[in-house]
């Protein structure tokens, strides 16, 4: 998941990165990049961005398809418009509510009238909510909080409609996370933007329009696999051929069916846990490194600041302010 220069280079020009801050990590085989969020000294890890679409894309193209390492939640208030999700064409209309998960590929499909849209978008990471900080990234997918995105399964994403008489309050409620977010050293800036971005997650849970649909054999299986030997140096080859697979093959089938490579799933194992025991623990970065399966804390220094902009002790002393 380590953005090389020369993923950087293989950029689209007009895949310019969107708003908010985020940064290219990498480019798929197929040219579509994938942008992550740096962490932000003393915030929780959520970006909140009001889009008008007119003041703020002037000048999009329907070439611009671009995917997230992170989960990202639209709300439209004023629709227009139709942008792709995945391989589906997905109108905008007032009220609607997108659930994107990582890797899906979003892109504008049809231009017309898009440019009458305004919109919210609330870009974070899990474990910016409190229920779901200690829980295996593996398993944040069944999490009922996440109940919208349960449903988001690649290529197509989820949406739902907010009630009418619901839509100031949802408005309200991104206003009021923005406020908070834009000034995070105030005084319980942090736990404000978690109680929110929570709420928000448990209306869009709400407005799910059917069960999550029954876990996908396979993945369950890789899942189950990462588990059971994160900590240890183990490899995407590795996890494959103890399921009987080619790393090829797999690699291939789980992006398809989740929007990530199965080294991206290690990774983000991974790398949860280590947030976990720098949070929670006063443990040195070479015993967390060992206990993560990666190789020593030079190592874990490295990662870590490729994937979240900052240093491992610096990222603790924030978590602990």
């Amino acid at each position: 998941m380590t953005t090389s220069s020369g993923d950087a280079a293989a950029a689209p020009r007009s895949a310019a990165a969107p708003r908010s801050g985020a940064r290219l990590r990498t480019v798929r085989p197929d040219g579509t990049p994938v942008y992550w969020h740096p962490a932000r000294p003393g915030a929780p890890p959520v970006q909140v961005t009001r889009i008008d679409v007119e003041a703020d894309h002037p000048h999009l193209s329907p070439d611009h398809r671009h995917a997230h390492d992170f989960l990202v939640l639209v709300y439209i208030e004023r629709g227009g418009g139709t942008v792709a999700l995945g391989n589906h064409d997905t109108p905008l209309h007032d009220g609607d509510v997108h659930a994107i998960p990582p890797g899906q590929a979003i892109g504008s499909a049809a231009l017309t009238d898009l440019h009458h849209c305004r919109a919210w978008s609330v870009a974070f990471t899990p474990d910016a909510v409190p229920s779901l900080a200690s829980v295996s990234p593996l398993a944040w997918a069944h999490h009922p909080i996440l109940a919208l995105f349960a449903l988001a399964t690649p290529p197509a994403g989820a949406s739902a409609n907010v009630p009418v008489a619901e839509r100031p309050r949802w408005a309200g409620w991104l206003t009021e996370l923005g406020e908070e977010l834009a000034e995070p050293g105030r005084l319980g800036a942090r736990d404000a933007a978690s109680a929110l971005l929570t709420r928000i997650l448990i209306g869009a849970a709400r407005l799910a329009p059917s069960a999550p649909p029954p876990p996908d054999a396979l993945v369950t299986r890789v899942f189950d696999e990462i588990e059971a030997t994160f900590r240890e140096p183990v490899s995407a080859s590795d996890v494959a051929r103890a399921l009987g697979y080619t790393p090829g093959h797999l690699t291939t089938v789980v992006r398809e069916r989740t929007g990530r490579t199965l080294l991206e799933w290690i990774t983000e194992r991974r790398m949860t846990e280590v947030r976990r025991m720098l949070r929670d623990t006063d443990l040195p970065l070479g015993v967390v490194a060992a206990r993560t399966g990666l190789r020593d804390a030079t190592y874990l220094v490295r990662r870590f600041k490729d994937r979240y902009g900052t240093t491992p002790d610096r990222w603790r002393r924030n978590e602990r302010v």
